[in-house]
């Protein structure tokens, strides 16, 4: 049996609990490119934060379409629209509700933050020390640096007193990349921080992770925990 549809007032939804929607839907996208999800089941959730996600029962973890926070969310009953600024243009999410088979919020209360595992918190703790091992002149200001988003690892200033955000992997990664750029964009939103650059400090990097750091001007910082922390001398190179 299908759950009717409960109408709401057309309003901007910026905070509050988590809303899972599980239902028949059209999802329609217009913005830097046009996209249809045509007709189908499936399960739709608005985050807190303003993340918008459509979720299908395949196609593993990612979401099929999905906007990022600053979002602002128009529920008009039986039709949800995400807008998102772009630069000078708007993305648009449009949900055509067909059919609401659950719709339910979840408060899930003051999130802990995240823990790093072993590695990546020995790394933190070493380069919070030494930041200069990544950039000469690189000194730390404070580390786990709020953002609306999560806190970036080391807030940093480098020898001509720029400001630097440095994120800390074991492994760099695409979405390693992707989380820095969510960084630095939230961080420049400030106007005494708008010229903040990042860098990205892994003990090895991935191929396409190079390339699209590369791309986004993100340089890559390859670093060494047994170097770091003073069990090996570093080796000699001879340059002829």
């Amino acid at each position: 049996m299908f759950v009717a549809i409960r109408p709401r007032p057309k309003q901007a939804v910026r905070s509050g609990p988590v809303r899972l929607i599980v239902a028949r839907c059209q999802v329609r996208y217009t913005g830097r490119l046009n996209a249809v999800l045509p007709e189908s089941t499936r399960l739709l959730m608005l985050k807190a934060d303003g993340s918008v996600l459509v979720h299908a029962d395949a196609g593993g973890y990612k979401p099929l379409n999905w906007m990022t926070p600053p979002t602002v969310v128009e529920d008009e009953g039986d039709t949800l629209v995400v807008r998102k600024r772009a630069g000078k243009t708007e993305d648009r999410l449009e949900i055509t509700l067909l059919k609401v088979l659950s719709d339910v919020e979840h408060d899930m209360g003051e999130a802990a933050a995240l823990e790093k595992d072993g590695v990546e918190g020995d790394l933190q703790e070493l380069l919070a020390d030494r930041p200069e091992t990544l950039a000469d002149g690189l000194r730390l200001v404070r580390r786990e640096w709020p953002t609306d988003i999560g806190p970036v690892d080391l807030m940093c200033r480098d020898a001509d007193d720029s400001w630097v955000a440095v994120e800390i992997k074991r492994v760099g990664t695409i979405e390693a990349v992707e989380q820095l750029c969510r960084y630095l964009e939230r961080i420049r939103l400030d106007p005494a921080l708008i010229d903040t650059r990042g860098i990205l400090a892994a003990q090895h990097f991935k191929p396409q992770a190079l390339v699209l750091a590369e791309g986004r001007g993100i340089p890559c910082a390859e670093v060494d925990l047994a170097l770091l922390r003073g069990e090996r001398e570093p080796e000699l190179t001879l340059f002829v």
